[in-house]
C-alpha cells in the first residue's frame, strides 16, 4: 500500500447494484491498515451506505464525490487513490473517461467490462501511455473473465514447470451455471450493440477472435475459432459424454485470454487455440439443445446490433431498469463450475477446475471484484507489468490464493 495517497481503494459506483454488493464485501474483507472509500456523484447515498457499513460491520470507509461525466472530478478522485475501482457503466458510455484519468494519474484500475469494442478502444488509447505512467488498466475483474483467465494462465505454467511444453488445443467448458440478469448487465449488453450498429470496422473487430491483442499480425494463423461451435464432448476430453453449445460470454472470455498469450509473449504457445462451450445435460439428446445453443451465439452479434439499433425508450420498456437485480435468496443458490481442457506440445492433456458457489454474475463477481482490488492494494510487490492489461498478467501470481481462500475451488489434474 501507497502512503503517498489517501485511499489504497476508492469503489466507483457503489450505489449500484453489484457495486454495493462489492462494497459490502469490500467491508468485510480489508484488513484494518486499508484504507476504503466509496465515490459516486450522491453525497447522501454515500454517506448513508457509509454509514450502514459502519453500523453493519464496524468499516470506517470515506466518500468522494465524483461524476462519470465531469473529467476534473474524475482527475482528483484517481490522484487520491492506489487503486480505482469502477462499476458504473455501461463502459462503452461511461468508461474512457475513468480510464484516461487513472492513466494520467499512475493508479492503478479495475473494472467489470464485458464488452470487447470498450476494451478495444481502451487498448487503442491507453496501453502505451499507461505502460509509461505505471498504470495496469485491468478490465474484466468478475466472473467476466477472472475464471477463464486463471484456469488457462494456471494449466499453462503448470504444463511448462512439469516439462510439457505449451499448450495447444485448450477448451473450457461449462459443467454447470446458476445466475440471475440484472439491469446493469442489460444496459452493458446494449450499449456493446449501438457501438456495433455504428459502423461496419466495428462489426469486423467484434468478430476477430484476436481483436484485443496489441500485435495482431504477429498472431498465429489458426483457422476458424467460432465462439458458436456445437462439439461432441467426447471430443474434448475422452471421459466426457454428450454434447456442448457455445458458452453465451465467451465471445468476451476467450479475446481475454488471447491476449494474456499475446502480452506474455505467447507464453502460453505459438499453437494455442482456445474456445468456450456449455455442456448441455441429456446424453446423445443433449445434440438438440446444444445445436439450438451454437445458433445463439452465432446469431448473437446481428440480435445485439438490432437491439442496440433499437430507440432507447423501446429498450428501456421491455429491459430490467438499471440498478435492480436478483434477490439475496436467489443469488445465494447461484454456482458456477468450469473445467478447463487442454492438450500440449508434447501431447500431454491436463484439466483446470474452477467453481464457486452464489449467483456467478453478482454474489461470484463481489468476491471476485472484492479480491482483485485488495491484492492490487495489498500484494502490489507480486504484481504484473502495467498498460491495458488482464487480470492473468496483472493479478495471476496472487489472485488464485486469495479467491482460494475466499471459498473458490481451483485446482488443477494431470490426466495422462
Amino acid at each position: 500500500m501507497d502512503g503517498d495517497r489517501e485511499f489504497d481503494i476508492v469503489l466507483f459506483g457503489c450505489t449500484g447494484f453489484v457495486g454495493g454488493l462489492t462494497a459490502d464485501y469490500l467491508s468485510r474483507r480489508a484488513p484494518g491498515s486499508c484504507r476504503i472509500a466509496l465515490a459516486g456523484r450522491d453525497r447522501a447515498k454515500l454517506d448513508g451506505i457509509a454509514g450502514r457499513l459502519k453500523v453493519d460491520v464496524g468499516a470506517d470507509v470515506g466518500v468522494v464525490v465524483a461524476d462519470v461525466t465531469d473529467p476534473g472530478t474524475l482527475a482528483s478522485l484517481a490522484a487520491r487513490t492506489v487503486v480505482l475501482v469502477t462499476t458504473v457503466g455501461p463502459y462503452t458510455e461511461y468508461g474512457l473517461e475513468v480510464v484516461r484519468a487513472c492513466v494520467d494519474a499512475g493508479t492503478d484500475y479495475l473494472d467489470l467490462a464485458g464488452e470487447p469494442l470498450f476494451v478495444r478502444d481502451s487498448i487503442a488509447k491507453y496501453h502505451g501511455p499507461a505502460t509509461r505512467s505505471g498504470s495496469r488498466i485491468v478490465h474484466s475483474s468478475g466472473f467476466d473473465s477472472v475464471p477463464s483467465d486463471l484456469s488457462v494462465k494456471i494449466l499453462s505454467e503448470f504444463a511448462r514447470e512439469s516439462g510439457d511444453g505449451g499448450l495447444t488445443d485448450t477448451t473450457l467448458v461449462v459443467r454447470g451455471i446458476r445466475g440471475g440478469f440484472s439491469g446493469g448487465t442489460a444496459a452493458s449488453g446494449l450499449a456493446h450493440g449501438r457501438a456495433m450498429a455504428s459502423s461496419r470496422r466495428a462489426r469486423a473487430a467484434a468478430r476477430d477472435p484476436y481483436t484485443l491483442s496489441h500485435c495482431r499480425t504477429a498472431e498465429p494463423e489458426l483457422g476458424p475459432q467460432p465462439d458458436g461451435r456445437i462439439v461432441p464432448l467426447a471430443a474434448v476430453a475422452p471421459d466426457l459424454r454428450g454434447w456442448a453449445g457455445g458458452f453465451f460470454m465467451g465471445f468476451h472470455n476467450t479475446r481475454i485470454v488471447r491476449r494474456s498469450n499475446t502480452l506474455t509473449d505467447w507464453s502460453y504457445g505459438r499453437r494455442f487455440s482456445y474456445s468456450e462451450v456449455m455442456a448441455c445435460p441429456g446424453g446423445p439428446a443433449s445434440i438438440v439443445p446444444s445445436a439450438v445453443m451454437a445458433a445463439g451465439i452465432r446469431s448473437m452479434y446481428s440480435s445485439v446490433r438490432f437491439l442496440g439499433a433499437m430507440p432507447e425508450s423501446m429498450t428501456d420498456a421491455v429491459m430490467p431498469r438499471r440498478g435492480s437485480g436478483p434477490g439475496a435468496a436467489s443469488r445465494s443458490k447461484g454456482y458456477f463450475d468450469f473445467q478447463t481442457y487442454a492438450t500440449t506440445s508434447s501431447g500431454a492433456r491436463y484439466r483446470t477446475d474452477f467453481a464457486m458457489d452464489g449467483d456467478p454474475g453478482y454474489a461470484a463477481t463481489a468476491v471476485i471484484l472484492g479480491e482483485s482490488a485488495l491484492a492490487m492494494a495489498c500484494d502490489r510487490d507480486r504484481l504484473g507489468q502495467s498498460g491495458v492489461v488482464t487480470p492473468a498478467v496483472a493479478m495471476g501470481d496472487v489472485l488464485p490464493q486469495r479467491l482460494r481462500a475466499a471459498g473458490a475451488r481451483i485446482n488443477i489434474t494431470r490426466l495422462d
